[in-house]
């Protein structure tokens, strides 16, 4: 007579002591299989940003490399190569204070970046462009200066001093969602580039492009 087979209840299969080896193996790989998101900024500022993102479900790794354009471009090529990321971003603004050449080297900067399958989050004059849409809506050219001035009245200090120290950079995401409204800076970014999207880069001004990468981590964050 051939031995019955003890059957196995369903809230037994949740009994971590009598999962099977093969169950665990699949979690373990699950967790390898999270979604890899490299984010290569021009400074320390924008790096502390958006490490301070809680995501959760994506692994993400952002560095300052202290470079510019073009510069900032290739060491991200270079570090796309060394290892397989599922997304690759490059953080840089344009700077207006610049000449024509500045001009042609800010539009080849983005060029190469998606010939090279990079997606890039230009601001056009400066980053600071969308903590201010946090505040506001600005649809004028501005220098960087007055996006310094605004955010030292809406965030009680001198950004250009205090607002770019480690410590503070490390808290600004939380102080942004405190007293600005990060739905309201998308909407404001993403009304400013349907206005200039038609023009070349480095006329789109201004407009910031940080806000896809901002929905980009969004949608990777704790609930």
């Amino acid at each position: 007579m051939p031995r019955k087979t003890k059957a196995i209840k369903v809230t037994d299969s949740i009994k971590p002591w009598l999962r099977k080896s093969g169950d665990m193996t699949y979690s373990m790989n699950s967790k390898k299989m999270k979604k890899t998101i490299l984010i290569v900024c021009e400074g320390q500022s924008e790096e502390l940003y958006f490490k301070s993102f809680p995501v959760v479900t994506c692994s993400v790794s952002a560095v300052g490399v202290g470079m510019t354009k073009d510069s900032l471009v290739k060491k991200t090529i270079e570090l796309k190569s060394q290892e397989e990321y599922d997304e690759v971003w490059c953080v840089f603004d344009m700077d207006i204070n610049q000449g024509k050449k500045e001009l042609s080297a800010f539009d080849n900067a983005i060029n190469k970046a998606i010939v090279n399958n990079i997606n890039v989050a230009y601001s056009n004059d400066s980053f600071e462009l969308w903590y201010c849409l946090h505040f506001e809506f600005i649809d004028q050219q501005h220098r960087r200066d007055t996006y310094y001035t605004t955010l030292s009245k809406k965030l009680n200090l001198n950004y250009l001093h205090e607002g770019k120290r480690q410590e503070y950079c490390k808290a600004i995401y939380k102080h942004l969602n405190l007293i600005g409204d990060q739905k309201l800076a998308i909407k404001r970014a993403k009304k400013l580039f349907l206005s200039y999207q038609h023009l070349p880069f480095s006329k789109q001004n201004p407009v910031t492009l940080v806000y896809k990468l901002v929905e980009l981590l969004n949608d990777n964050i704790r609930a």
